[in-house]
């Protein structure tokens, strides 16, 4: 046979210009790695939290290198087992003469082959290792839960902080296995072992022994991941209950399925291993006795659970899967902190204004009236000043003590917003050296607006004199460091070069001052990394690569370098293992400005917990408008166990542990020395005033609420008592969820008024009120509390009352004045206010002008009281509102039937309907009085279908959608005729004294 030549070699020039280029591509490599590490290090000594960072680095280093290595051990092992076990001898024949060149090119440096192949393994390996740096962590650190699962009766902890690394490792080990079978199959055939051609075994005695034996490996650690999946069982989605955690197949069928595998799996390994080298030395027994493994793995482990979920559990699975709903029910609120949640009845019966409500100083007078999103443009014309400051597409809700009385604060901070620099402003000096800071927090009540509905600023000033009449004269939230270095506008490049050697020489533009002025100011904190010698200058210019680090005078030995300046990066660099809220808020503590941040820590294996996606449930309408959005984490396990704060002027970062219950936060505080995180008790009594229940934490246990406030499995199974989340009430079509509300106020059962977080929740499918949910803390503990409606409950829900009070006609006509060619009206936070046995709803009502830098100002507040249509006011403020109420309050007591007024004019109400041309066609509304009482019983839920399908015609007309347009008028028919059926019924068994029952709320005919 006729061979090849061989390749040409390559001349020692190229080679060193390869060997060059390498060298290179390494060099820049290790520096960039260096230098990150480096300045890394700089900021973790600068924040003192260096422990992160060392502990950190060596745990990655660690894994890297013993994974790493165990891998390349394992696979170059069994590649030169593999080579010294070759046949001395080998018959002849065109295979082995083909692969007799191959033999020949590997064999003079097949050591070095080797170990090539196994180091580019144990370096992907590693590779993947090092990133498992936290589960590793948790292993070595966690303890127990002190609960037990319901099953197997082992701890908590074990599947929180064991199980996740035992899997991994597992993982690691079948893909070693894997590849050293692979490996070896691949030396034995290059070399003779294993033969598909010539006379004689296809396989030598050394090369099945080698081969066999990694495969009852593989085997066994089959029998091990048996083992391990009966307990993962208790985290899997059990279809049937359309929960997690194992169901009735699975505990009944599957998990004796899973051991009766791993004992088949052990007895395999040892036939393979037996009858391919002790007995009958062929490969047709260890075939067949895999082959038993996978017949088995799909009778036992696949057929028969389905046959018991088929035949057994679908026909009666509402008794079957009952102890099993239970524990979902039980795990979910004990995962998601639910399980303390105080439920309390509320009838909501009374439909009627109550004459104390002109006289309430609890709820009334603190009903909050700025929506923290519409008044961001306000504070940004009115307080900016300058146009390269910001306050953010989003303000913040806080309370403070002022002369001696708590209220709830709209707050912003001024800040720097790089982004709007001008051409001339925006050169790396003015950038970096010059427009460093912001300045002030900006504070103005909640309730209370001036100047044509402008908010009352009582903190922030810039020391110029305001109108006396539209600001206070003093300030009422004193900030000693008012200069804003770290804030919510900054950017990862947004770094700032502070100080100075000459303390005349002030570089830094502080505030504005007079007609086009402003004063220069010298940063004195202690924050930020000196980069005043030459080292460091080229380190950092090195990192940003900008060689003014060099270059500029700007740049001295006293100089500063601050950067990650959002205090939300700060927290996450410094506690990377926790889950950090979406929403920071300002406060001023102590006479410093303060971000507080809230942290959580998360788990994604609490056996039977319900899991879910944290992107998916906080997002809302307030998403990226102000707010971060989480990433898309599952988790099944959530506790808010740290406040984290960060000092606006210098950056100091402080993390408080604030559930000193959470194992998890054990864990993670032992595993960085045990007092990387505050105790609970060192938290200043000042800000333990600011601190408020967090937002993201509320979303996802409200809208876990909505189903696993349910705690009967037989009712959890029907799913009839479920709830859900309303969506925007100006924007139902949006599909957007109502964002929760912080507001000031008591609800009833709580003895004063309390900083809580509320949101309302309608049943599944309708949009009628079903409960009040709000947070809180109380004696420094979490409570979350839920005033739930009766069922048959008239009260309309955020969207409903929406409609019904801006679809009034004389309010519809008012709201159109407002709104023209010039303006646009846009509505703020619908608040949903428990009040004297009924619903308080009020809803502000902002005035834009089209106008270039037109802002948003308060100029009417909508107020409706019962189920939403019925004592409906617009006013030009909430006490005025108030008043109509009470009057129209009182006109239904005496008996006639009170119309919603705007201005203190009754009118008769009407809700338009589409007309056929398209136009609305304002159509009378029925309302409850002595002589037309409200319906009740299947009456009321008739007439509250009719009136969800009305809504839906008005929805499907506005959008356009004629295709949904048709299905809300058939939907509308259907419901009328129920309503019919019903109102007749309702005839016959009413007594002669009784009313005619009244009609639902006008109906929309049927042209368009």
């Amino acid at each position: 046979m006729r061979s090849s030549s061989p390749l040409p070699r390559m001349s020692r020039r190229g080679r060193v210009t390869i060997a060059v280029l390498v060298g290179v591509f390494v060099l820049f490599t290790l520096l960039g790695w260096g230098v990150q590490a480096w300045t890394d290090w700089l900021w973790f000594d600068e924040v003192r939290y260096t422990e992160v960072f060392t502990g950190v680095l060596v745990t990655r280093l660690l894994l890297f290198l013993a994974v790493g290595l165990g891998m390349a051990v394992v696979v170059g092992g069994n590649l030169w087992l593999a080579h010294r076990l070759r046949p001395r001898l080998r018959p002849h024949s065109v295979e082995q003469a083909t692969l007799e060149r191959y033999r020949m090119a590997l064999s003079p440096r097949l050591g070095t082959w080797i170990a090539l192949t196994a180091a580019v393994v144990g370096l992907f390996a590693g590779l993947s290792a090092q990133n498992r740096w936290t589960q590793w962590l948790l292993f070595r650190n966690g303890g127990d839960f002190g609960v037990k699962d319901p099953e197997f009766g082992v701890d908590i902890g074990f599947y929180v902080f064991q199980l996740p690394f035992w899997r991994y490792l597992l993982g690691v080990a079948f893909t070693a296995v894997v590849l050293a079978v692979i490996g070896a199959l691949a030396v034995h055939y290059l070399f003779g072992g294993v033969r598909l051609q010539g006379v004689g075994d296809r396989m030598s005695n050394a090369a099945r022994a080698h081969l066999s034996s990694l495969v009852a490996v593989f085997v066994l650690l089959k029998a091990v991941a048996y083992v391990l999946d009966r307990r993962a069982m208790l985290l899997e989605y059990n279809e049937g209950a359309k929960l997690y955690g194992a169901g009735y197949a699975d505990v009944n069928a599957l998990l004796p399925a899973k051991e009766i595998l791993a004992y088949i799996s052990i007895v395999v390994a040892i036939a393979i291993v037996v009858f391919s080298n002790a007995w009958m030395r062929n490969l047709v027994w260890p075939g067949i006795s895999l082959a038993l493994l996978g017949v088995s793995a799909v009778a036992i482990g696949g057929i028969y659970p389905w046959a018991v979920q088929t035949f057994e559990v679908k026909p009666s699975a509402k008794d079957k899967e009952a102890p099993y709903i239970q524990r979902s029910i039980d795990a979910t609120r004990a995962a998601f902190g639910l399980g303390a949640t105080q439920t309390t009845p509320y009838a909501a019966n009374n439909l009627t204004p109550p004459g104390n409500l002109a006289t309430d100083t609890s709820v009334v007078s603190n009903v909050r009236l700025l929506d923290p999103q519409l008044v961001s443009e306000t504070y940004t014309q009115l307080q900016q000043v300058r146009g390269f400051y910001d306050f953010g597409p989003k303000l913040d809700i806080d309370r403070y003590g002022v002369n001696g009385k708590v209220s709830d604060y709209v707050v912003g901070v001024r800040e720097i917003n790089y982004g709007e620099l001008t051409d001339q402003q925006n050169t790396w000096i003015n950038r970096h050296t010059v427009y460093t800071h912001g300045y002030g927090l900006v504070a103005a009540p909640a309730n209370q607006v001036v100047c044509g509905g402008q908010p009352f600023f009582v903190s922030g000033f810039l020391g110029e004199k305001t109108q006396e009449a539209c600001s206070s004269q003093t300030e009422q939230i004193p900030a000693k460091q008012p200069r804003i270095y770290y804030g919510e506008r900054m950017a990862a490049d947004d770094y700032a070069i502070v100080g100075q050697a000459d303390p005349n020489k002030k570089a830094e533009f502080d505030r504005p001052v007079g007609e086009g002025g402003g004063e220069s100011y010298t940063y004195t904190g202690e924050g930020g990394v000196k980069i005043g010698s030459f080292t460091r200058r080229l380190l950092y210019s090195i990192k940003e690569q900008e060689s003014n680090f060099l270059l500029s005078e700007a740049v001295n030995k006293d100089s500063r370098l601050l950067y990650v300046r959002n205090p939300r990066d700060r927290v996450e660099k410094v506690a990377p293992f926790l889950t950090l809220d979406g929403d920071p808020y300002p406060a001023v503590v102590d006479g410093r400005v303060q971000w507080i941040v809230d942290g959580y820590t998360t788990a994604a294996t609490y056996p039977y917990a319900e899991r879910v996606n944290l992107q998916t449930e906080t997002t809302d309408e307030l998403t990226n408008r102000g707010t971060f959005q989480l990433a898309r984490e599952n988790v099944n396990y959530m506790r808010n166990s740290v406040k984290a704060t960060v000092d606006a002027y210098d950056g100091t970062v402080k993390l408080y542990e604030y559930d000193d219950t959470d194992p998890v936060l054990k864990a993670w505080n032992k595993a960085f020395g045990g007092d990387l995180v505050l105790p609970k008790a060192d938290i200043p009594v000042e800000l333990t005033e600011h601190l408020r229940y967090p937002a993201d934490m509320f979303k996802v246990q409200r809208n876990l609420l909505t189903k696993f406030h349910v705690t009967n499995p037989g009712d959890f199974y029907s799913a009839q008592d479920f709830w859900q989340v309303p969506t925007v009430p100006d924007a139902p079509d949006s599909g957007q969820k109502q964002p929760p509300y912080y507001l000031f106020t008591q609800f009833p059962g709580q003895e004063s008024p309390r900083f809580q977080l509320t949101a309302a929740v309608t049943p599944n499918g309708r949009q009628n009120l079903a409960a009040l949910i709000s947070g809180s803390y109380v004696g420094g503990q979490p409570r979350l509390e839920v005033l739930e409606l009766p069922d048959q409950t008239r009260i309309s829900g955020p969207v409903q009352v929406h409609q019904q009070m801006t679809n009034n006609a004389n309010i519809r006509q008012q709201l159109n004045l407002l709104s023209s060619n010039q303006a646009q009206v846009q509505y703020g936070n619908l608040l949903s206010l428990p009040f004297a046995d009924g619903m308080l709803y009020v809803e502000p009502v902002y005035v834009k002008s089209n106008q270039q830098d037109a802002y948003p100002l308060l100029q009417k507040v909508l107020l409706s009281y019962g189920d939403g249509g019925s004592f409906v006011a617009l006013a030009d403020n909430i006490n005025d509102g108030i008043k109509q109420l009470v009057e129209q309050g009182k006109k239904a007591g005496q008996g006639t039937s009170p119309p919603p007024t705007t201005g203190g004019n009754p009118t008769t109400p009407t809700t338009p309907t589409p007309g056929p041309s398209g136009t609305a066609t304002p159509t009378p509304t029925p309302t409850p009085s002595a002589s037309n009482p409200p319906p009740t019983g299947d009456l009321a839920v008739a007439a509250d279908r009719v009136q969800t399908a009305i809504t839906e015609v008005r929805a499907a007309q506005t959008s356009g959608d004629f295709e949904r347009y048709g299905r809300a008028l058939k939907t509308l028919d259907e419901a009328l005729t129920a309503f019919q059926q019903a109102q007749q019924a309702a005839d016959r068994t009413a007594t002669p004294s009784g009313g005619a029952p009244p009609s639902p709320s006008g109906s929309p005919s049927a042209g368009g």
